[in-house]
């Protein structure tokens, strides 16, 4: 008697009207609509609140999830000297990848000078505070900032590199007590569980986000905030897909897979930083779905979090750009050393960077201060047109965080090369972003 298997039921597929990231696509280009046909509708504060919203949501839940994740990640290695090992090569693998990105948008803003004869008056009055914010933006202060004055300071204010640093000395910690910490484990390990429960909650709110921020963009700036300087916008998306698809591709292609196959496996969380303008909205999510794709869980949970401070190459690319570009604007000439110079000092001012909206903004009025003085008033040639080419660096810093959690769990040899191929080759979907893997 033969037995014959029956095959296991089809999954049903679902409507596409009830897919995420198309939900997200939808309500951009809804956004985009109402932006420019009511703009009076499109800039009320209400309009406005429902991207701003999101973003506080999302951010509500980021600092828990650093804080979880990199607690329970080492807390769960047997060997201390690995996290060292991997910080450093987290660290060395950021700094020059880093630098292709600087030198990047270097070479691109000699070869195209669109910033000359740009007929622009610079108005320092409107962005007097954000210079401000980056004179008061030293080295050493950063370092200092690094310390919290207290935990659940840290934790209330969404510090992510104060929560990192607590994370790391308690994962130690529990690390060094064995089987005495276990319990402290376990109970960190289901809070996570049950934050990342919460954030497939919120994210059912992702297309509200999206359409909210995109109508409030294009309402407020306008396309003629795109007319004046349009130039440089695509000049900033070309450098940065030139970024993505050589220095992201090769690396890549080093580890084995294809970089447009990994942006076609994170769309939903790319869609989503679109429509928001923050790298840090797409961060649960995105540590996620490494997981899924083959990457060692204790290398995503200290790799992606760092990588949100220190391996930020679409910022990268703005700062030598953008500085450029001002300098051209401006009609200062600036010598060869002066633009290595942008390089050293972008390195370090970059670093205080997080995924927020406007955080590169700042970090360029501080690079412009330390190069030379005269530059900085030419920040306000480009703040009106900052929010668009934001939502770039968020894109390009998301993708590049991605990037580097997979290489360094290449480098340490905890990348699953058969889930990886699954994945990307979708022989396998993952579900949504929830308490299930």
């Amino acid at each position: 008697m033969v037995i014959i298997a029956a095959a296991p039921p089809a999954a049903p597929s679902r409507s596409w009207y009830k897919i995420p990231y198309v939900q997200v696509l939808i309500a951009i280009l809804i956004g985009v609509m109402v932006g420019y046909l009511w703009p009076s509708v499109a800039t009320n504060d209400w309009i406005k609140a429902l991207g701003d919203g999101f973003i506080k949501l999302i951010k509500m839940l980021v600092a828990p999830i650093i804080f979880c994740t990199v607690v329970s990640g080492i807390s769960h290695i047997q060997d201390a000297g690995k996290v060292g090992r991997v910080g450093i090569k987290a660290l060395v693998y950021f700094e020059v990848v880093s630098t292709f990105a600087l030198l990047l948008g270097l070479v691109i803003g000699n070869l195209f000078p669109i910033g000359h004869g740009l007929a622009v008056k610079p108005d320092a009055v409107a962005v007097a505070g954000l210079v401000n914010k980056s004179e008061a933006q030293k080295g050493v202060d950063f370092v200092l900032n690094i310390i919290p004055d207290s935990v659940v300071g840290a934790l209330a204010r969404g510090d992510i590199l104060q929560v990192l640093l607590f994370a790391i000395l308690l994962g130690f910690s529990l690390m060094a007590l064995g089987e005495k910490g276990a319990r402290l484990r376990g109970i960190i390990d289901d809070a996570a569980h049950a934050v990342f429960g919460v954030i497939a909650i919120v994210m059912k709110a992702a297309p509200i986000g999206a359409f909210g921020a995109m109508a409030y963009t294009i309402g407020k700036f306008g396309p003629a905030a795109l007319s004046n300087l349009v130039g440089l916008i695509l000049l900033f998306y070309a450098t940065a897909a030139l970024f993505v698809v050589l220095v992201l591709g090769l690396i890549g292609r080093m580890i084995g897979f294809s970089i447009f196959k990994f942006i076609a496996y994170i769309k939903d969380e790319l869609l989503i930083v679109l429509g928001t303008s923050s790298s840090e909205s797409a961060l649960p999510q995105l540590m996620k779905k490494l997981e899924r794709l083959g990457c060692s869980k204790p290398l995503v949970g200290l790799v992606v979090p760092t990588g949100y401070s220190f391996n930020l190459d679409g910022t990268n690319i703005y700062m030598t750009l953008a500085t450029l570009f001002i300098a051209q604007a401006l009609d200062i000439n600036l010598t060869l050393g002066q633009q290595f110079t942008i390089i050293i000092v972008a390195m370090l001012t970059s670093k205080g960077a997080s995924g927020v909206t406007g955080a590169g903004f700042i970090t360029l009025a501080a690079t412009l201060t330390v190069v030379s003085p005269a530059l900085v008033p030419g920040i306000a040639i480009i703040f009106s047109i900052d929010k668009f080419m934001s939502e770039v660096r968020a894109l390009t810093n998301v993708t590049g965080n991605g990037v580097a959690a997979m290489f360094v769990s290449w480098w340490e040899g905890e990348l699953d090369q058969a889930s990886l191929c699954k994945r990307l080759n979708r022989e396998d979907r993952p579900g949504d972003v929830g308490t299930s893997e």
